[in-house]
């Protein structure tokens, strides 16, 4: 199981540098403390469902987002889901139609490197 909790925490850590936060925001916003935070991430700390689910609210993301890929993953693997993390964090806030301007900017930067 520990396995699964150092996954967990690195994927908590990684949607937390996404977004711009500190362990000191992130334990601020879920009302948890900063060091039991930095516990989590480095998988320390068994923590109940009830401390995941106030994290993900205050990550304000679900848990299909910190648990949707392998928890064995290469290096290059690794770069691209930190690169879609920090993606989803820039949209946040951003109406559909900003978010729609996002993806043909994306599809001809990809264009470009073809």
């Amino acid at each position: 199981m520990a396995e699964l909790r150092n996954f967990l925490g690195n994927r908590i850590r990684a949607i937390r540098h996404a977004k711009g936060l500190t362990q000191q925001n992130l334990a601020d916003l879920s009302g948890l403390d900063y060091r039991y935070i930095g516990a989590i991430e480095r998988g320390e700390r068994n923590f109940s469902i009830n401390t995941l689910e106030k994290v993900l609210v205050a990550l304000k993301v679900s848990l299909h987002d910190v648990a949707y890929f392998s928890i064995e993953q290469s290096e290059e693997e690794s770069v691209r889901w930190e690169a879609i993390d920090q993606f989803i964090a820039n949209t946040e806030g951003l109406t559909v139609e900003q978010i729609e301007i996002l993806r043909r900017v994306n599809q001809e930067v990809m264009r470009a490197f073809k």
